[in-house]
C-alpha cells in the first residue's frame, strides 16, 4: 500500500461523495430529522399524550431539556444506525448495482486500498454526522424557548455525538453485506436485521453486550451500563473492518 496509492483512493471516495446526493440528503435528513421528531415529541407528552410517555418515558413527559434530550438520545440511536447502514450499503453496493466494479480491477490501485478509503470517508462523514445532529438539536432546543441548559444538560449533549460515532461504526456489517451479495438491498436487509435484533435484545434484557444496541444504552444509562460492555463491543466493528478488506482483495468480477 502505497502512501500516493492511498492519497488517490481517499480523494477519488471524497469527491464521489461530495458529488453523490444521497449523503448529503441522509445527513440533512438525519439532522433536521431528529431534530424535529424530537421536538413534536416533546410537545406531545409534555401535553400529556399517554402514546408517547409510553414509548419514551415519564422523563421526557417533563418536558425542558431533561426531556428534550431524552427524546433525543432515543430516537438518535435508531435514526444513526438506519441512516448509516443505508449509506454504507450505497458507498459499497453502488459499484456493482452502476456497473463501475469491472473498472475497479483495472485500477493500479489495489481492492483492499479502495475498501480501506471507502470506510475512512464514510467514518468522516460520520463525524461531520455526530457535529450535525448535535449542533441541529442545540439550535431547535434554544428555538423553542426551552431555556438555559444545566451542567447535566450539557452533558448529554456531549453523549450524543458519541453515540452517532459508535453506532455509525456499528452499522459497517452493512458494507460486507453489500458486498458479499453485490446489492445494496443486501446492506439495507441487514441494517434493518440489525435495528430490529438490538430492540428485542433490549427488551429481554441483554442488549448490554450486543454490539448494535451498546451505544443507545450506554449514551441512555451511563450509570447503570457498564462502558465496559460498550469498548468490548467495539471490537465487533473492528472484525468487520477486516471482513470487508478480506471481501474486496478477494473479490472476482464472475462470482
Amino acid at each position: 500500500m502505497t502512501a500516493p496509492g492511498w492519497v488517490a483512493a481517499v480523494s477519488v471516495e471524497t469527491q464521489k461523495m461530495r458529488a453523490a446526493r444521497v449523503p448529503l440528503v441522509t445527513l440533512v435528513l438525519l439532522a433536521i430529522g431528529v431534530a424535529a421528531i424530537c421536538l413534536s415529541t416533546t410537545i406531545a407528552a409534555t401535553t400529556g399524550s399517554p402514546g408517547v410517555v409510553a414509548k419514551l418515558g415519564p422523563l421526557v413527559a417533563a418536558g425542558g431539556w431533561p426531556g428534550y434530550l431524552n427524546a433525543a438520545l432515543q430516537v438518535t440511536a435508531a435514526a444513526a444506525a438506519g441512516g448509516c447502514g443505508i449509506l454504507l450499503s450505497w458507498t459499497f453496493g453502488r459499484e456493482f448495482s452502476e456497473g463501475t466494479v469491472s473498472g475497479l480491477f483495472a485500477l493500479p490501485i489495489s481492492r483492499v486500498v479502495i475498501a480501506s478509503a471507502k470506510i475512512l470517508t464514510y467514518l468522516v462523514w460520520s463525524v461531520l454526522a455526530a457535529v450535525a445532529i448535535a449542533g441541529v438539536l442545540l439550535l431547535g432546543g434554544f428555538a423553542a424557548g426551552l431555556g438555559a441548559m444545566s451542567g447535566a444538560d450539557l452533558g448529554v449533549v456531549l453523549r450524543i455525538p458519541v453515540l452517532v460515532l459508535t453506532t455509525a461504526c456499528m452499522a459497517l456489517p452493512a458494507a460486507w453485506a453489500a458486498t458479499l451479495s453485490r446489492r445494496l438491498l443486501g446492506g439495507i436487509a441487514v441494517t434493518i436485521g440489525l435495528v430490529a435484533s438490538a430492540q428485542v435484545l433490549v427488551f429481554a434484557g441483554a442488549g448490554a453486550w450486543y454490539p448494535p444496541a451498546a451505544p443507545a444504552l450506554w449514551a441512555l444509562r451511563p450509570d447503570q451500563v457498564n462502558g465496559d460492555a460498550l469498548m468490548v463491543g467495539m471490537l465487533a466493528p473492528v472484525a468487520f473492518i477486516v471482513l470487508i478488506v478480506l471481501a474486496w482483495r478477494r473479490l472476482q468480477l464472475d462470482r
